[in-house]
Parts: structure tokens; C-alpha cells; sequence
């Protein structure tokens, strides 16, 4: 394994700052730009796979690489030899290295892990609480650790999760899920075991039956209910033989930062270091910033409603834009000021400077692909509420309590197409949210009359600083040319 990685780390060799090629982690893809956008370029990745691939991972025949076995660093090596996948840093190999040690390890020991959903018992999980009350069953942890992926925005996490995810065998007893989409079905659920005397105990053996290796997207604990039974749900499920993958974008010991009772929550962390390995993911790089950089549709600037507006009527063609309804939940309808052709045009304060959540903002996408949002501001103490609302409507993977999230996919999970004028860059619209963390690094400030007029308004609130930087991130890709063109295929497929 080790001359695998080695062998991978010096494909960056082959790899020159050239023109043409950007990478997109969505869908593993290289792509042609323009020659002013800086960016790497590959060359010859066939010839670098078969020199420099390790004969534990591939061998030669007649100048072809033949790759033995399987796992996420062998597929991740085959993606770059085909020209599919543009080679990632170090700090993703190393990664990849303890993707592809977890798979061998979960391969080798698959009957011990019961992964085989045909080999395994039919029993509910209900119907296994039930026995267990007349025959106490001993511990059966299973004999493979998990992983905990963590880093900062954009560096990969998902897309290598999902090459891992990709890589096991369709007989498997696994499962991909969203953290917060999983913790709303352990909620539905208990509700269904009510009378149980541990209805913790019945979830964990339903949810161990169905999947024995759960691979838990952006896990994020901000809700004080979900961080109350995390501890006994996780020790019911591990006690099962349950194997947890999952990615954050905070450490162990940052989960739950701040929050109510937490140290009722404290027991989980040590629960989930002792049953997964922890690795960060340290580097630097957002990748879904490495797009092409079109400017989009996103307008810097006061005044600019007019500009707005001609752009929005350019969208729309010979349509004439009127006031619209969407029904959204249980009867409820949201108000849309003018709508033409799947477009939507909403004053800011009108979408969120109003009590609106997800489930609304998900109706408004079911009926209309593009929004055109005037006027959104600098946010911070003043505006607290209509960010969470904003960063709500932008992307539903923030980690914000799920009172404002729902179980819902909204703006960019949609591949929606956003126009907006803004009082500054994506950056500069949170500049005045900062975390508890931050807030006590600030230097003060000197002068009298700059900390009346900003640090005034400056925020301290550990969710919205934690998920600004991901709506930055979302915002800045979802004005590149990649995801445009994401938009227009989504729209091609549909008509």
C-alpha cells in the first residue's frame, strides 16, 4: 500500500501550470477554459499510471495497465491514467491511503462484519430487541474501525467519500446518507417505539439491519435534541457490529461547540475517536473555486435594480413577468412578486428578511430554476435572522439547526441558476460574522469612531460563522461557467 501512495505522490511530476484544464468535484471532470484562468494540466496520464503505479496495484502488459483488485486509490488511480480525474494534492492521497486501508480491511474481514445482506439473519429489528430480553446477546463490535474525514470547505471530502462508497460490493449492507436527512429518520423513528422501554435500543437494531456500514455525509451537531441520544444511539449501533465513514468539517472535539448541555454530549466524542480512525484533511484548496471564474450573474454594486431587471427580462424573452403563488406546505402559499418562464424575482427583504424557511424556499424551487434577488446586504448582528435565511436558501448542507433546514434540497442542491445584487463579493457579505473562536483573536481597534461604526455590528454566532464559509464557497461556483452549463443541461433534459 505504501508503494502505492508513494508511487501516486509523484505523479505530480507529470503535472505542468498550463492552460485548458480545470477540475470539478462534483463530477470528477476536466474541463477546457479560458487561457487566462490559472490552472493544471496533465500530461501524458497514461504513461504516468504505468510507470509509476506500484505491481502491488497494477501491472503491464504490452504497454496497458491492468489494474488487480479494486478500492478507492486503485479507482482513483485509473480516473487519472483514462484523463477522467486531474491528480489531487498530497493531503488527499493520504486520504485515499486510509480509504483504501479501510476497504481492504472491511474486505477481508466481510464475513466477520456481516456485510453480506444475503448471509445474514431476516429478523427485524424489533423482533431481535424482543429475543434479546430473554437471551441477553454479548457485545458483537464489529473488528474494523470506521473513519472520521474532516477539513475545511470544498477539499474533497465528499467526492472521496463517494469514491469509496462507489467501490463496495452491491451485496453489502451499507447505506450513503446526508447526516441530517439520517438523524430525521432516527427522529421518525422513535416515534413509531413509543412504550418501548429503550426505543434508542429497537432504532439502532433497525437501522444496523438494514445497513451495517453507514457512510454519514457532512456530520454536524448543532441540534440539542440530536445531541442528547448520539451517545447511546452510536453505542447501539457499534455494540451491533455497526462500521461509521463519515466527513465533518470540524474535529471530534469541535463537534457541538458551545451548545446546550454539552457536556451530556461529551461521551459521544469519546465513543466515536475509540471506534473510528480520525483524520484531517489539511489542505488548503477549495476546489469549487477552481472553476473558470465567470463573473455569472452576480453584481457588485448599490443601485443596481435596473441592471437586474434587464437581465432578468432577457432571461425571460417575449414572456411578460406577473405576480405568482407557490404552494408550499400544509396549505401554505409563498407570494412571488414577479415570475416568467421558471423565473423567479424577489426583492431580498421579501425572501428573507421575512419568517420563511426551508420548506419554503423548496416549494419556490419545485416551480422556478433561476432566481433573480435584489439587493442583498452586508449581513451581521443587525441582519442575524435574514442570514441564516440567506444561507439557508443558498445551500441546505450548512449544518443550520434543522428548525430553519428541513429535510429538503434548495438553490444549489437544485442546480439553480442565481442572480443577485449584492453590497459585496460573497466574502465581504460575512465579513462580520465571525465564530467564539474568532471573535476572541480580534484585535481592537484604536479608534473610537471605526468600532462604533463596525465592530458594532459584527456577530459572534458559531453556526453562521462555521457555515459562512461553505455559503461562500457555493456562491462562488455556482457563478463559473461549469455550473452554468451544470443549469442548462439540467434544463436541456427537462424540456
Amino acid at each position: 500500500m505504501s508503494k502505492v501512495i508513494r508511487g501516486m505522490r509523484q505523479f505530480g511530476s507529470a503535472f505542468r501550470h498550463r492552460r485548458n484544464i480545470i477540475f470539478n468535484t462534483n463530477y470528477g471532470s476536466v474541463y477546457n477554459v479560458s487561457s487566462n484562468t490559472n490552472s493544471c494540466h496533465c500530461t501524458h496520464p497514461s504513461y504516468v499510471i504505468r510507470r509509476f503505479i506500484s505491481t502491488d496495484a497494477a501491472k503491464v502488459n504490452n504497454g496497458v495497465a491492468e489494474f488487480n483488485g479494486g478500492g478507492p486509490l486503485i479507482e482513483y488511480g485509473r480516473r487519472i491514467a483514462a484523463g477522467e480525474l486531474l491528480d489531487g494534492d498530497a493531503c488527499q492521497l493520504d486520504t485515499l491511503g486510509e480509504l483504501q486501508r479501510l476497504y481492504d480491511e472491511l474486505v477481508e474481514n466481510a464475513e466477520a462484519c456481516r456485510l453480506d445482506r444475503y448471509s445474514t439473519s431476516e429478523k427485524s429489528g424489533r423482533s431481535r430487541w424482543l429475543w434479546s430480553r430473554f437471551i441477553p446477546q454479548a457485545s458483537s463490535d464489529a473488528p474494523v474501525k470506521g473513519l472520521y474525514l474532516y477539513g475545511g470547505v470544498g477539499t474533497g471530502k465528499t467526492m472521496l467519500m463517494d469514491l469509496f462508497f462507489g467501490q463496495l460490493p452491491y451485496n453489502w449492507r451499507k447505506k450513503r446518507i446526508h447526516f441530517h436527512d439520517f438523524m430525521l429518520n432516527v427522529h421518525s423513528r422513535l416515534q413509531k417505539q413509543k412504550g418501548v422501554s429503550d426505543p434508542l435500543e429497537v432504532v439502532a437494531s433497525e437501522l444496523s439491519d438494514e445497513a451495517i456500514l453507514l457512510c454519514l455525509d457532512e456530520f454536524m451537531v448543532n441540534d440539542v435534541a440530536d445531541a442528547l441520544i448520539l451517545n447511546r444511539l452510536f453505542r447501539h449501533l457499534f455494540s451491533n457490529g455497526a462500521i461509521l465513514v463519515s466527513t465533518s468539517n470540524r474535529a471530534p472535539d469541535k463537534l457541538y461547540e458551545g451548545g446546550l448541555q454539552r457536556d451530556l454530549f461529551l461521551p459521544f466524542i469519546a465513543t466515536l475517536k475509540e471506534r473510528c480512525v480520525v483524520r484531517e484533511i489539511g489542505s488548503a484548496v477549495d476546489y469549487r473555486k477552481m472553476t473558470s471564474a465567470e463573473q455569472g450573474f452576480y453584481f457588485v454594486g448599490r443601485n443596481l435594480s435596473g441592471l437586474l431587471k434587464q437581465k432578468f427580462q432577457q432571461l425571460i424573452g417575449e414572456q411578460v413577468a406577473v405576480p405568482q403563488e407557490v404552494e408550499v406546505v400544509m396549505g401554505r402559499k409563498l407570494q412571488v412578486p414577479l415570475g416568467a418562464s421558471g423565473c423567479a424575482y424577489f426583492p431580498f427583504d421579501e425572501l428573507c428578511d421575512r419568517p420563511l424557511g426551508a420548506a419554503d424556499y423548496f416549494g419556490l424551487f419545485k416551480k422556478f430554476h433561476t432566481l433573480a434577488l435584489d439587493g442583498v446586504p452586508i449581513f451581521g448582528l443587525s441582519n442575524r435572522s435574514a442570514a441564516y435565511r440567506f444561507v439557508t436558501l443558498v445551500d441546505e448542507d450548512v449544518g443550520i439547526s434543522r428548525h430553519l433546514l428541513a429535510s429538503c434540497e434548495v438553490m444549489y442542491e437544485n442546480r439553480a441558476r442565481f442572480l443577485c445584487t449584492a453590497e459585496g463579493t460573497p466574502i465581504e457579505l460575512f465579513d462580520r460574522i465571525v465564530t467564539i473562536a474568532d471573535a476572541q483573536h480580534m484585535a481592537p481597534r484604536t479608534s473610537s469612531r471605526s468600532r462604533k461604526s463596525d465592530d458594532s455590528d459584527i456577530c459572534v454566532d458559531n453556526e453562521l460563522g462555521f457555515a459562512k464559509d461553505r455559503t461562500i464557497s457555493r456562491l462562488t461556483e455556482m457563478n463559473s461557467k461549469e455550473y452554468l452549463e451544470q443549469h442548462a443541461e439540467i434544463l436541456a433534459d427537462k424540456s
